[in-house]
């Protein structure tokens, strides 16, 4: 994992945990050089993942500059997750899955609709709820990192949905470098094999050895 250059300036932090129910979305506030654990509770579940600054509220989580940055379509240990800006956020530590997409956007109400899945909120209207919720002002909503999401990448370009194979138990563990607000959605991604909300936990903690 990541090492601070300088340990965080506060006192030992209790561990956070959070559930987020299949179908919903949930925001987790954790500190700089806390690790974040977001876990499968249920076999197929998919996290779309974004993370905001408080501090800086045009500094958001991105999956476009995080691909530029590491030079890959991959999401790996060892990983730094950075910020619009280029700034490394958070750095993938440990992955029991090691099934994850950096391409794909969020869904829509009106996108699940159109592909049949009635009465399914989508992504995009579920973590701007969150987002409001937690008096969070981005200067828009960017595309999310798809943790747990099976997808398979060609060298011919296509992007070729494969049947989801995540475990209920099914972890990442990131060790966080800036103060953020994660939120997390389980909605429906209308992604086939990957379209069946599962729930989700999140977790902050000061080490590994508090899960």
């Amino acid at each position: 994992m990541l090492l601070l250059k300088d340990p965080p300036v506060h006192a030992p932090l209790a561990r956070s945990n959070v559930h987020v129910p299949a179908g919903e979305s949930r925001a987790i506030e954790v500190r700089r050089g806390q690790i974040l654990r977001i876990a499968a509770r249920e076999a197929g579940a998919v996290a779309a993942l974004f993370g905001f600054s408080r501090a800086q509220p045009d500094v958001f989580l991105s999956v476009h500059h995080t691909r530029v940055f590491s030079n890959s379509y991959l999401l790996q240990a060892g990983m730094r997750m950075v910020s619009n800006r280029r700034r490394a956020l958070m750095v993938l530590g440990k992955d029991s899955s090691g099934r994850h997409d950096l391409l794909l956007p969020a869904s829509t109400t009106a996108f699940l609709a159109a592909k049949g899945y009635a009465d399914q909120t989508g992504c995009v209207e579920s973590v701007r709820q969150i987002v409001a919720g937690c008096g969070l002002t981005p200067p828009k909503l960017p595309d999310p990192i798809n943790l747990f999401m099976n997808v398979a990448l060609h060298q011919d370009g296509r992007i070729e949905p494969l049947p989801n194979v995540t475990r209920a138990g099914d972890f990442i563990a990131c060790r966080v470098v800036s103060d953020m607000v994660f939120v997390v959605s389980a909605c429906c991604t209308g992604i086939a094999g990957n379209d069946r909300p599962g729930a989700l936990a999140l977790s902050a903690a000061e080490d590994l050895d508090a899960f």
